[in-house]
């Protein structure tokens, strides 16, 4: 899957290394912790960089549905945390992130979306996230 058509990140701020699953409900992506990621420092991430993994899992599908949809698959979002609930303070590199986002609830342009990172079975965090695309009303 095409990763840079469903997205709008690029480079250093795109996080999402490989799409494991996505519907109209969800999606599931896998990512590997880099030296080149947001916030990277001595060997490890800040646990603050799994509300951006929240956030692109979630654009990842809203862009699957607006390509599915013969509308595009790219499209900004501005973001906002609802809550944030982060079991370890960092993650260290090459750890294995696998991100779960699903809508929780949507209206016009505005959406939340609950999302919840784990290193295998490990919780590294829940996110809830509120997210709105000024430019359209849908």
């Amino acid at each position: 899957m095409d990763i840079e058509g469903l997205i709008p990140h690029r480079d250093r701020m795109r996080l999402i290394g490989e799409v494991m699953a996505v519907d109209d409900d969800r999606a599931i992506t896998l990512s590997a912790v880099t030296e080149e990621w947001p916030l990277y420092r001595d060997g490890s991430v800040d646990a603050l960089v799994t509300i951006e993994l929240v956030a692109q899992t979630a654009a990842l599908m809203e862009g699957w549905k607006r390509l599915k949809s013969g509308r595009g698959g790219t499209s900004g979002w501005l973001v906002g945390i609802k809550t944030a609930d982060f079991r370890l303070p960092r993650i260290p590199l090459h750890a294995k992130l696998i991100t779960e986002t699903r809508k929780d609830y949507a209206m016009e342009s505005y959406a939340v979306f609950e999302g919840t990172v784990r290193v295998g079975t490990e919780v590294v965090a829940v996110v809830s996230i509120q997210a709105f695309r000024p430019e359209e009303n849908t």
